[in-house]
């Protein structure tokens, strides 16, 4: 999505008094790589053992649920735990400024002084956002502690994690599903299209071109498929 936007008086006061939103970007392409990665190398790996379509489609569907619920579980876990960590550190500024507020208005200074501000123009900006405790707080949990003010959502980032992986992890399994002739021949194209795919989707966030996002995504991909391929075909009947 591009990052360009207009700068009129309007513009400007919508952005920045608008609420404070946090992306899932990093959560949609996760469980979405993940789950083509996954699903494609048991798929792959129960090919290479020469079985049946059925254990595929049984193994695969397996996959996609429990190990995509896994992960988005798992997300949410860590994202709330991100969460929590945030509040904490809140309250500790909080008791901070309530115990210590001469000790915190010097930190607050040496802060804005390390972004270039001097003389008057130091003392004015410290004593304003100083009278304002959230305005203060928000500052020393960025500044002072690197954490950003605006909240995550864990149950948001574990659907985000859940619904891409489920989406991209059934992708091997629908020609299997389907019962199409050279099935895992089409999971292969059509997995490879998903990494590729991805790649492709990841890039418009970042400054990589799109082709090489998408190459060294199918590559990852490619290769944790063939891993589990030649393991599977160490023990064909």
């Amino acid at each position: 999505m591009s990052k360009e936007h207009g700068h009129s008086p309007q513009e400007v006061e919508a952005r920045i008094n608008g609420p404070a939103r946090r992306s899932y970007l990093r959560d949609t392409v996760y469980g979405a790589l993940d789950g083509a990665v996954t699903t494609f190398a048991i798929v792959a790996g129960v090919a290479g053992a020469g079985l049946s379509s059925t254990i595929i489609i049984a193994l695969g569907v397996a996959n996609v649920l429990a190990d995509g619920f896994s992960m988005a579980a798992g997300n949410y876990s860590g994202t709330k735990a991100e969460l929590d960590n945030i509040k904490r550190i809140r309250k500790i500024e909080e008791r901070h400024i309530r115990e210590n507020p001469e000790g915190e208005r010097l930190e607050l200074r040496a802060i804005l002084a390390a972004k270039g501000l001097s003389g008057q123009v130091l003392d004015d900006a410290t004593e304003t956002i100083s009278s304002d405790h959230t305005a203060w707080i928000d500052m020393m949990v960025v500044d002072e502690y690197g954490i950003s003010p605006v909240e995550p959502h864990p149950m948001r980032a574990a659907i985000a994690t859940f619904v891409a992986f489920l989406v991209s992890g059934m992708v091997p399994l629908i020609p299997f599903l389907f019962g199409v002739g050279n099935a895992f021949s089409i999971a292969v194209i059509s997995t490879g299209c998903v990494f590729f795919l991805i790649g492709t989707l990841k890039s418009r966030w970042s400054l990589e071109s799109w082709w090489r996002s998408g190459l060294e995504t199918l590559l990852i991909g490619g290769v944790a498929a063939s891993i589990a391929y030649f393991v599977g075909s160490l023990f064909r009947g």
